[in-house]
């Protein structure tokens, strides 16, 4: 509203002064004037609301595209188990994001390419298809809580239908290990990155 205002105050060219037009006259058009600004000036923006969708991630995308396809293993020990509260993912330009949502410190953890990913524990295969298969293992963490519910909650199997990740696979929640598969179309290169407030771990796969 503010520049439809400023364009129509603009679009009123001062006129040069004539023997035949009284004070009285340019003073009306002068307020005229006033009065259009006023009103344009009085109106107000609204910000659209709404809830972000179940894949859509918090995390603003970095600058750095995924660059490598080394495995990564990261140890931490003496500490509290983390909590897994959810699991998100979304695609970007030149990579798709996961995001994994923790309570607690972030615990060491481990990414590895797979042949196929197993269940935790009973060590059954898991049925997904794709065309290549990364691991990432969090530990010590759970995705329970004191009482045995489930903090990340649906699954075991999450489509995805990225770029490049297809799906999310829950692989186990077993003795203060959390396995999260990775299903993608191709090999690609990615790269981790660990946040703070609010405390999460954060994967990026190259399409």
């Amino acid at each position: 509203m503010q520049a439809r205002g400023l364009g129509i105050y603009r679009g009123m060219r001062p006129s040069s002064p004539s023997g035949g037009r009284s004070s009285r006259t340019r003073v009306v058009a002068l307020l005229a004037c006033l009065a259009m600004l006023t009103a344009c000036g009085q109106a107000t923006q609204t910000a659209l609301t709404g809830t972000p969708s179940a894949t859509e991630s918090a995390v603003t995308p970095g600058p750095d595209a995924p660059t490598s396809t080394s495995e990564v293993d990261v140890e931490r020990e003496g500490m509290e188990p983390a909590v897994v509260t959810a699991v998100r993912y979304a695609a970007h330009q030149t990579y798709d994001r996961l995001v994994i949502d923790l309570e607690g410190d972030i615990p060491g953890y481990n990414v590895k390419w797979v042949d196929e990913f197993l269940q935790d524990g009973s060590g059954k295969p898991i049925d997904v298809r794709g065309g290549a298969y990364l691991q990432l293992t969090l530990f010590p963490a759970h995705a329970h809580d004191e009482d045995g519910r489930p903090t990340w909650k649906g699954g075991p199997i999450y489509p995805a239908d990225l770029g490049n990740l297809t799906e999310v696979v829950r692989t186990g929640d077993f003795e203060g290990r959390v396995g999260i598969g990775v299903v993608l179309a191709r090999q690609a290169a990615f790269q981790l990155r660990e946040q703070e407030e609010p405390t999460q771990l954060i994967l990026d796969v190259a399409h």
